[in-house]
C-alpha cells in the first residue's frame, strides 16, 4: 500500500512538473496569461484586454518599479510586439507607437511620472488577426552581458551571411535601400560622388533570420533570454523618415514556439550622420530579457 502510495505522489509530482514547462517560458522569455502581472525589466508589468480594431492590435498596459527606487528601463525604450505565426514581426514603442493612429477613441500610453507607465499600445497595422497568440515586451537597450555579435551592415552589401556558430541563427541581408535626409534615393554609384554623402541619411535593411528551433531554444536557455537583432547607429524621438519611425532599430526573435525553425523576415534602419548610418552602420545580435503574455496560457 505504501508503495503505491508512493508511486502516485511521484506520478502527480511529474506531471505537476510537466505542466508547469509547458508555460514556464517560450525562448527563455518569461510567459503569462494576458491580464496577470510580470516582473520584467525592473517594472511590475501586466498586459490586458487584446482586441482589435481598424487594422490595429490595441492592448493596454500598466506598470510600476518592481523596487522602489530600483533600477528599470527607461519607458522611451519599451517595445511590444506581437507573438504568433506572423510573416513579419510588428513591433511598436510603449511610448508614441500609436502616433499613426488617429480614428480611434483610445489613451496612449502616457509616462506623467518617471515611475508609471500606463494607457494602450497600438500595434499594426495587421489584416490577418487570426494569428495573434499574444504580446511580448523588451527593451531596446537591455543587454545580457557576453552574448553580443556583432556585423558590419555597408551600403549597398548589408550585412554578408553570418555564421550560425556565433549566436545559434544565420542572418543573411535581403534587401538594402539608403536614402539622403530629403528623401533622395541612393544608387552604388553615388559611392564614386565625392557630393552624395553629406548632411544626414537613412538606410533600411530587410534581414533573413534563420535556425533550427531546438538549438535556439537551448542557446537562449544558456544566454537567458532570446536575441534582439540592433541595428546602427539611430537616432533617439521622431526619424529622418517615416519608415525608419515603423521599422525602428530593433526587432525581437521570438517566433510561434510550435514551429521546428526559426525562420523571421525583419527590416531595420540606421540613421544619422550620412557616413555613419551608410558606410559604417552595424546589424548586432545580442541576447536581451523579454516577457511574454499569452491569449489563452
Amino acid at each position: 500500500m505504501r508503495l503505491i502510495v508512493l508511486l502516485a505522489a511521484i506520478m502527480l509530482a511529474a506531471t505537476s512538473c510537466a505542466g508547469g514547462d509547458d508555460r514556464s517560458d517560450v525562448y527563455s522569455a518569461p510567459t503569462a496569461v494576458l491580464g496577470e502581472s510580470m516582473a520584467v525589466l525592473g517594472w511590475n508589468m501586466s498586459v490586458a484586454n487584446l482586441r482589435f480594431d481598424a487594422d490595429y492590435v490595441l492592448v493596454d498596459i500598466d506598470a510600476s518599479p518592481s523596487q522602489e527606487g530600483g533600477e528599470h528601463a527607461a519607458p522611451a525604450d519599451v517595445r511590444f510586439g506581437l507573438y504568433g505565426a506572423l510573416a513579419h514581426p510588428i513591433e511598436a514603442d510603449a511610448v508614441g507607437g500609436c502616433g499613426d493612429v488617429t480614428n480611434l477613441d483610445i489613451e496612449p500610453v502616457s509616462t506623467t511620472t518617471p515611475d508609471r507607465m500606463t494607457g494602450t499600445v497600438c500595434l499594426g497595422p495587421l489584416r490577418d488577426q487570426s494569428q495573434v497568440r499574444g504580446v511580448y515586451a523588451y527593451s531596446s537597450k537591455d543587454r545580457i552581458a557576453g552574448t553580443t555579435a556583432a556585423y558590419p551592415a555597408a551600403f549597398p552589401v548589408g550585412v554578408l551571411p553570418t555564421n550560425e556558430n556565433d549566436t545559434g541563427l544565420t542572418m543573411k541581408t535581403t534587401s538594402v535601400d539608403a536614402f539622403r535626409a530629403d528623401g533622395a534615393k541612393l544608387d552604388p554609384s553615388a559611392l564614386g560622388d565625392p557630393t552624395a554623402f553629406t548632411g544626414n541619411g537613412y538606410m533600411l535593411i530587410g534581414l533573413e533570420i534563420d535556425g533550427l528551433a531546438a538549438r535556439y531554444r537551448e542557446e537562449s536557455a544558456e544566454r537567458g533570454g532570446p536575441l534582439m537583432v540592433v541595428a546602427g547607429p539611430t537616432i533617439d524621438g521622431r526619424g529622418l523618415s517615416h519608415a525608419c519611425d515603423k521599422y525602428g532599430a530593433s526587432v525581437l526573435v521570438l517566433p510561434e514556439a510550435s514551429r521546428e525553425r526559426v525562420q523571421v523576415q525583419v527590416s531595420l534602419c540606421t540613421q544619422g550622420e550620412i557616413n555613419n548610418a551608410l558606410l559604417y552602420a552595424t546589424v548586432s545580435m545580442t541576447g536581451t530579457h523579454a516577457a511574454l503574455w499569452l491569449v489563452d496560457g
